[in-house]
């Protein structure tokens, strides 16, 4: 889960933004804004997958400016409003771990597995209810934190993990990891949906039949532009230049076409019971945390102090936290972004899995308007 500011207060999703004061060095200061835990590294051809090099430039660099202003146990995925946003940011939060705990049963006894973990939030939850949960990350910062507070999170690859790795769970959760699963090079050559059906058919090696896998990821919205006009070189404030801003904040990521790609790659192991999208949650969710980060602290100016030869010596470090600008907020109101909270089920009968003919249709109109993006050749 998760950025940009507007000026003094940071944006959405789960990554800083920085706003350089000055000529003068002592005045430089270094605005987190939220970003949606989870997104795009939208727009290089030469960035590769997600692997630990990245997350760690996105979780691991700015870890305690993250932990400060959203405590020990940072949850940076959208949270769940449901439209009430006269609810705190715990209250939304703590709304969104009930929910994912009534749709894949968290309880006591139960073990579960958390792909993308973060900073541990789902995990301290499970084991608030007498459950036992596991989760992964590709960020050493997250697993250390986890580690501090007694969680149990492992260094690891969460396209990697089956059976043979850490055993079987009674149900699977991931929220804001699914989009550093695939790289837009890996999307050029073709080979985003086969990363997506072999993640699907490895989490169902975890899971017995019936077992449940929650979803909560970012996909590209009904107003994306071909991916191909994306550019830093684009007007300041256009779409293009937005999303490029947003490569640069999330390298080595790339998002899925709409849930219709995701509900479709995951069979023929899983179906959908239900989604829903939260992308006027998560604008609500990007608010609060920009607010929380633009709140006063000594001991953040110091971290930020600590960031300055960064930003002084990498071009990439300066245009991934532009100030004044919140390119997450900006692409999920302009709907070149939505957000889904997905519920799959393991199918016992792998051949019993077949599409709807709604979803048939729904499909056909995504593949004529991925038509305008670049081929993959």
């Amino acid at each position: 889960m998760l950025v940009s500011t507007d000026g003094a207060a940071p944006a959405i999703a789960p990554h800083i933004n920085a706003a350089w004061a000055s000529r003068n060095l002592t005045r430089v200061v270094l605005l987190p804004a939220a970003a949606p835990v989870g997104l795009l590294s939208l727009l290089d051809p030469s960035d590769a997958i997600a692997d630990r090099k990245d997350l760690e430039f996105t979780y691991s660099l700015i870890d305690r400016i993250f932990r400060l202003s959203l405590g020990e146990l940072a949850d940076f995925s959208g949270a769940k409003y449901d439209g009430d946003f006269s609810l705190t940011l715990e209250q939304a939060q703590g709304r969104k771990h009930d929910y994912v705990a009534e749709q894949i049963g968290i309880q006591p006894g139960r073990r579960v597995l958390d792909l993308g973990s973060g900073w541990g939030a789902l995990l301290n939850y499970i084991r608030a209810r007498g459950g036992s949960g596991l989760g992964v990350t590709l960020s050493s910062a997250q697993a250390t934190a986890c580690e501090r507070h007694g969680l149990d999170a492992r260094l690891h690859d969460a396209r990697e993990v089956t059976r043979e790795t850490f055993g079987e769970f009674d149900a699977v959760a991931s929220l804001g990891a699914f989009e550093h699963f695939c790289s837009q090079e890996e999307y050029r050559e073709g080979r985003q949906e086969e990363i997506y059906r072999e993640l699907f058919a490895r989490i169902a090696t975890v899971l017995p039949d019936g077992g449940r896998f929650y979803l909560q990821t970012m996909v590209f919205g009904p107003n994306m532009i071909p991916v191909d006009e994306v550019d830093i070189r684009a007007p300041r404030d256009s779409d293009a230049w937005h999303l490029a801003l947003m490569q640069r904040q999330f390298p080595g990521s790339f998002l899925p076409f709409g849930q219709e790609q995701v509900v479709q790659t995951a069979r023929p192991h899983f179906r959908l019971v239900s989604s829903s999208s939260g992308r006027l949650d998560y604008i609500e969710t990007i608010l609060q945390w920009r607010k929380r980060f633009a709140e006063p602290s000594f001991r953040k100016t110091l971290v930020k102090l600590e960031l300055i030869p960064r930003w002084l010596t990498s071009a990439d470090f300066r245009l991934a936290f532009t100030p004044g600008v919140s390119p997450n907020r900006v692409c999920f109101e302009r709907e070149l972004l939505d957000h889904h909270r997905l519920v799959f089920e393991k199918n016992a009968d792998p051949a019993s899995a077949t599409p709807s003919s709604a979803l048939e249709a729904t499909l056909g109109r995504m593949g004529e308007s991925r038509s305008a993006a670049p081929s993959s050749s």
